[in-house]
């Protein structure tokens, strides 16, 4: 790209496709991105027949005619022609420089990092209290969610507090980025540069994390992050982020990516979706007996079986066992094979209780990353209500609406 000119207005259009992200938040950025600059160019393009229709609706006074309306009218539309294919060169070259910005991305290779064992563990030391306190702000942080408890406790040794004051930056657009955030208190404004005038874009209400695209894809700050009170932070440096969740992202996809595309429900799913989904897995291993779900609790998440089984088991709705509370076997799920998500589709609470027969390892999805990833495969879910009202409709002999 050395030999590249930059054509005037990439850097604006880049900077209004950021501030859309982060006001949107889109699951998919390049669909987003196809979305967003096609949106633009309709605009320019409607813009250009409005004035086209004014020249002539100024010339309309002339009596005088000649065929140079007609050279007109071609002039106008090579214009237009002219101008089009210089707004799609501008879009071509941001796509390069989202490509570009996409192998970036793959600078860092967390398999690279021979080293690794031989750094040192970075220990903050932390009182009782603060680690009380650091362990609740992390709680549903989803990139902790999938680390094991030795590697989730060595992040908790090297984490380190940070108590800010109103207006303080705390990252600035376009810097490196040196660590990753979790808030635990206070309120901080997200601001992106636009035509040189920051944009607040967003804000972290007392709860969520920043900081870690820049240290995932090697790229500058996306953004700049003010504290609008007094609050206090958890923040975690680059070496230990890259070391503990990039390599361990590396790993389990490694070692589930072949596992996820034999599951029929993903089947459905392109290959870069079910790597999102992939990044997000939890891992639960469950002892012989244990209960996994009670019927009638709030759903938090979805199971798919990873090796062993579970039995699916539903209360009785006969009158003999209308004082005891006896449970029926109705389904049992094995490898492959999935539960926990009618709740989550129904949004009600659990209508049935799962226990692990032997011992059981199930990947595990909370029910943000279900809402977000899954939804292509809402259809399938939702046939399978039916299915199960006729199982129960052969168990009971009356008919169960699990929708409501």
């Amino acid at each position: 790209m050395s030999n590249v000119e930059i054509p005037a207005g990439l850097k604006e259009l880049l900077q209004g496709y950021t501030v859309e992200v982060l006001r949107h938040r889109p699951p998919n950025l390049v669909k987003f991105a196809v979305q967003h600059f096609t949106q633009i160019l309709e605009n320019q393009r409607n813009d250009q027949r409005a004035q086209k229709c004014s020249a002539k609706s100024a010339k309309k006074g002339v009596t005088f005619e000649t065929n140079n309306s007609t050279k007109d009218d071609e002039e106008d539309e090579e214009d237009n022609d002219s101008e089009y294919n210089k707004s799609f060169q501008v879009c071509f070259l941001l796509f390069k420089f989202l490509s570009f910005t996409a192998v970036c991305a793959e600078a860092y290779n967390p398999d690279d990092d021979e080293d690794d064992e031989a750094e040192p563990r970075v220990v903050h030391p932390k009182t009782d209290e603060q680690r009380r306190r650091l362990q609740d702000a992390c709680r549903d942080i989803l990139l902790f969610k999938n680390l094991e408890q030795e590697q989730f406790s060595e992040v908790l040794d090297a984490m380190f507090e940070v108590l800010v004051k109103p207006q303080e930056h705390i990252i600035d657009q376009g810097d490196d980025g040196d660590n990753f955030y979790i808030v635990e208190k206070g309120v901080y404004d997200i601001f992106v540069q636009k035509d040189n005038v920051s944009v607040c874009v967003g804000k972290y209400d007392n709860k969520g994390c920043f900081g870690e695209l820049a240290l995932m894809y090697n790229t500058p700050r996306a953004a700049t992050i003010i504290a609008m009170q007094e609050g206090a932070l958890w923040g975690l440096d680059r070496a230990t982020f890259h070391r503990l969740i990039m390599k361990n992202n590396a790993k389990k996809r490694r070692m589930y990516e072949a596992f996820i595309e034999c599951v029929p429900l993903l089947k459905s799913l392109e290959l870069n979706e079910r790597m999102k989904i992939v990044d997000v897995l939890g891992v639960r291993v469950f002892k012989d007996g244990e209960r996994i779900i009670m019927q009638g609790e709030k759903a938090d998440c979805f199971y798919i079986v990873e090796s062993g089984e579970v039995k699916i088991m539903i209360k009785s709705k006969t009158k003999a066992s209308q004082h005891n509370n006896t449970e029926v076997e109705v389904a049992r799920c094995s490898r492959g094979q999935y539960f926990g998500e009618l709740a989550l589709v129904t949004n009600k609470p659990r209508a049935a209780s799962v226990y692990s027969v032997g011992e059981t390892k199930c990947l595990v999805i909370d029910i943000q990353a279900f809402e977000r990833l899954l939804g292509p495969c809402m259809d399938i879910m939702k046939r399978n209500v039916s299915q199960y009202e006729d199982q129960l409709v052969a168990l009971f002999g009356s008919s169960v609406d699990l929708k409501h």
